[in-house]
C-alpha cells in the first residue's frame, strides 16, 4: 500500500493554534497548500506554494491529479467528511491516497452554542444547493442546523418557513464560531430582516402558527400539487411508495411522471434520494418541475421522450415506477434496466393496462393487488361513499 500523498485538514477560526500536532506536521511538510482566502490567512506563515479553490469546487480534483507524488494539503472548514470535500477526494483518488485531519465541525460548535443535543437535530446543508431542499425537514417542534450559502440564506429560509405556516420559527445566525469575530443574531421567520455575515451557520427551531398544518414528509394532500387531474392520488401513492421502499441515496426512475407526485414523495421520504422523471409531455414536465421546487425536491431531474429510447444514459436505478404509458415494451425495458434487488412498481387503471399487468404477473411473478378507495361525500342532506376508479398494482423485486 502506498503512503497517502493528499492531506485534507480541517481548520477552525482559531487557526494554527487549534490544529492537532499531526496536522501541523503535515502542513509544515506540504509543498502545495490549497484553500480559500480565509483558510490561507489562518496559516499565512507557512512557505508552501499557495493555490486557491477553483470554482466550481469539483474542478479541484482535476488539478490535484497533476500533483500526484508531491506533498499536497487541502484546507477545509471543520470536518472534511461532513458535507465537505472529503467524499469528493475519496471517490476520485481512493482511500489509500488520502489522509484526513478533522477539526470540530460547525454542527458540533452550533449544538454547543444552542445547547441542543446533536443527536436530536437535523443537520443539513444548502451550501451550493437549492434552499428548498430543506422544506421536507420543516415541522412544528423540529430543530435544524443548516450550513448556508451566504448572507442571503437566512432570509430565504425565513421566507420558506412563512410559506409553510411556520412564521413563528426562531432563527439564530452563528457567525465565525470559535474565532475572535464570533457573532450571534436572533430573530423569527415572520420578521427576519437582519444582515448576517457571509460565513455562518443557521440554527432553526420550527414553530407553527396557530391553525397551521405543516405537510408531512410523505402522504401529501393532492391539492398541494399542480396537476391536470391525472395523478397518483394520495391513498394509492402511499401504497406505491411502500412498494418502492425508498432508501437513503437511492435512484428512482419515474416513467410517465405526470405532475411528479410519486417522485417528489420518494425524494422527501429518505435523505439524499435522487429521481429522474420521464414523460412525453413537456407541459407535464413543467408542472412536475414547479411542484418539485414548491414541495422541497428541487433536485428532481427530468427527461422528455419515449421509453425505451428515453432510458439511455440515465443513472442506474434502484427502483422504477411506471405510472403512465404502460405497455409490454415499456415494462420489459424497465425490467432489463433494473439491477439485482431493484424494485419495479407499475399502476394501471384501464382494462387494457390491467391486462398488461396480469400478463407480467403470470410471466415474472411478484405481487399483483387491486386497490379500491371510496371517499365520503354529500348525498342530499346525508353522506355516502363515492368510489374512485380502482387501481391495479404490480410490484416485483428483481
Amino acid at each position: 500500500m502506498n503512503a497517502p500523498w493528499l492531506d485534507v485538514i480541517g481548520i477552525g477560526e482559531d487557526g494554527w493554534e487549534g490544529l492537532s500536532p499531526s496536522a501541523r506536521v503535515r502542513l509544515e511538510a506540504a509543498e502545495i497548500i490549497i484553500g480559500g482566502p480565509r483558510h490561507h490567512k489562518l496559516v499565512e506563515h507557512l512557505p508552501a506554494e499557495r493555490v486557491e479553490w477553483p470554482s466550481p469546487f469539483r474542478e479541484l480534483a482535476e488539478e490535484l491529479d497533476g500533483w500526484r507524488g508531491r506533498k499536497v494539503a487541502v484546507l477545509v472548514t471543520g470536518d472534511p467528511l461532513w458535507y465537505s470535500a472529503g467524499a469528493l477526494f475519496l471517490r476520485r483518488f481512493g482511500p489509500d491516497a488520502v489522509l484526513f485531519h478533522p477539526q470540530l465541525s460547525a454542527f458540533q460548535l452550533a449544538a454547543v452554542r444552542m445547547k441542543w443535543s446533536l443527536a436530536d437535530v437535523e443537520t443539513l446543508t444548502v451550501h451550493g444547493r437549492p434552499a428548498e431542499q430543506a422544506i421536507p425537514f420543516f415541522g412544528h417542534g423540529q430543530r435544524l442546523l443548516l450550513l448556508t450559502q451566504d448572507a442571503g440564506t437566512p432570509a430565504k429560509i425565513a421566507s420558506l418557513l412563512r410559506e409553510c405556516g411556520l412564521g413563528a420559527s426562531r432563527l439564530t445566525v452563528l457567525g465565525a464560531m470559535g474565532g475572535p469575530d464570533e457573532c450571534r443574531i436572533e430573530g423569527t421567520a415572520a420578521d427576519w430582516s437582519a444582515q448576517p455575515p457571509d460565513f455562518h451557520l443557521l440554527a432553526v427551531e420550527c414553530l407553527g402558527e396557530q391553525g397551521a398544518t405543516v405537510p408531512p414528509r410523505t402522504g401529501l394532500a393532492d391539492d398541494l400539487f399542480i396537476h391536470d387531474g391525472k395523478m397518483t392520488k394520495r391513498e394509492i401513492r402511499a401504497l406505491t411508495l411502500s412498494a418502492l421502499a425508498p432508501r437513503r441515496g437511492q435512484m428512482l426512475w419515474d416513467i410517465g411522471v405526470g405532475c411528479g407526485s410519486v417522485a417528489i414523495e420518494w425524494m422527501r421520504a429518505a435523505r439524499d434520494t435522487r429521481a429522474v422523471g420521464i414523460d412525453t409531455s413537456r407541459d407535464r414536465l413543467a408542472m412536475a418541475a414547479a411542484n418539485s421546487v414548491q414541495l422541497g425536491a428541487p433536485r428532481l431531474d427530468f427527461k422528455v421522450g419515449r421509453v425505451p429510447e428515453a432510458l439511455a444514459d440515465l443513472p442506474e436505478p434502484d427502483a422504477i415506477f411506471i405510472g403512465g404509458g404502460l405497455s409490454q415494451e415499456v415494462a420489459h425495458a424497465a425490467l432489463d434496466a433494473l439491477p439485482p434487488h431493484g424494485r419495479l412498481v407499475a399502476n394501471a387503471v384501464t382494462l387494457e393496462s390491467e391486462a398488461v399487468l396480469a400478463a407480467l404477473y403470470a410471466r415474472h411473478g411478484g405481487s399483483l393487488i387491486r386497490i379500491a378507495v371510496s371517499r365520503a361525500s354529500p348525498v342530499g342532506r346525508m353522506h355516502g361513499w363515492k368510489p374512485a376508479m380502482p387501481v391495479t398494482q404490480w410490484s416485483l423485486t428483481k
